[in-house]
């Protein structure tokens, strides 16, 4: 089973790109949110561990796990309102955020005192590992869950309005590398984060995958090798949700980041890239099935293994 931690939220999203004034539609989002979906609509054994809100929009998070087979077990719940983001698409499908996170519920989140003993796997990232009190508890997570073993797939996710400290997240993010199994993040934060791919592997991850919107992803692994492939031609509606829906194709298809042979990655990166394509195409975060990414290309995906 793979347990993604992180906040869940709605995202408002302009229904004419190009248009602040426009009409917004109010869609499930958060990264790790949209990762569950993900690897749960992609066929994987998937748990999402949160704080979510009892108010409406919370119950329709809820329900958008449970639509996508995710388990919400681990879910806590709290009287606190649910996170809004106001998402700015331009007329490229590039999207920015605006955040409205001060008191809401995923930010209170506490430590579990255990995941599920079949948990093998643990991805982070976003919003959840910067707002405090719920940072430091994910944090600890993230450390607990390394010791004892476990795959750890961390998405930085840059979101500067919501960092107030660049320097101090900085050192914070390279402090959580020792503990990280798998780092994906997109050329951008790998940009704000003023690292390089070198330095980041030498801290711990195994393999390091950095997103390059339409000049596609590539993968640098501790063991010196760096495979690429190219973005998939789709035609964008938004980028919502595609660097999440990478994530749970990553996830899903890399048992262990040591143990995945290296002439594998290349399949893997092809796979990631065609479900986040897909996910480009749809407005909103509106991760692919299965089934949708195999039908949707001509050659048809690679296929692997399921994640136990």
């Amino acid at each position: 089973m793979i347990v993604v931690a992180g906040e869940s939220l709605i995202d408002l999203v302009p229904q004419h790109p190009g248009d602040p004034l426009g009409p917004l539609s109010p869609r499930p989002g958060g990264g790790p949110y949209n990762t569950a979906v993900a690897l749960g609509r992609l066929g994987a054994r998937v748990a999402f561990c949160s704080r979510v809100s009892t108010d409406g929009f919370g119950e329709a998070l809820l329900g958008g796990l449970a639509a996508a087979g995710v388990d919400t077990s681990l879910v806590q719940r709290g009287p606190e309102p649910t996170t809004l983001t106001v998402a700015a698409v331009g007329l490229d499908g590039s999207a920015g955020y605006g955040f409205y996170a001060d008191g809401t519920a995923d930010r209170l989140f506490e430590l579990p005192p255990q995941l599920p003993p079949q948990a093998t796997a643990l991805s982070l990232g976003t919003c959840s590992l910067v707002l405090e009190p719920g940072a430091s508890a994910y944090e600890a997570l993230l450390r607990r869950e390394s010791g004892r073993g476990l795959l750890t797939l961390l998405d930085p996710n840059i979101r500067p309005p919501l960092i107030p400290d660049a320097d101090a997240y900085r050192a914070r993010f390279r402090s959580w590398l020792p503990y990280v199994s798998l780092l994906k993040l997109s050329e951008e934060d790998a940009a704000w984060l003023g690292g390089t791919v070198e330095e980041w592997l030498e801290m711990g991850p195994r393999a390091v995958v950095v997103t390059r919107g339409a000049a596609g992803l590539s993968v640098h692994t501790a063991q010196g090798a760096t495979y690429a492939v190219p973005a998939e031609r789709v035609e964008i509606v938004d980028t919502i949700g595609a660097g999440d829906t990478v994530n749970a194709a990553l996830l899903r298809h890399v048992p262990t980041a040591s143990a995945l042979p290296a002439a594998d990655w290349p399949r893997v990166l092809r796979y990631a890239a065609r479900a986040g394509a897909l996910t480009c195409a749809r407005r909103g975060a509106q991760p692919p099935t299965a089934e949708e990414v195999r039908a949707a290309f001509s050659s048809g995906p690679a296929q692997f293994p399921a994640h136990p």
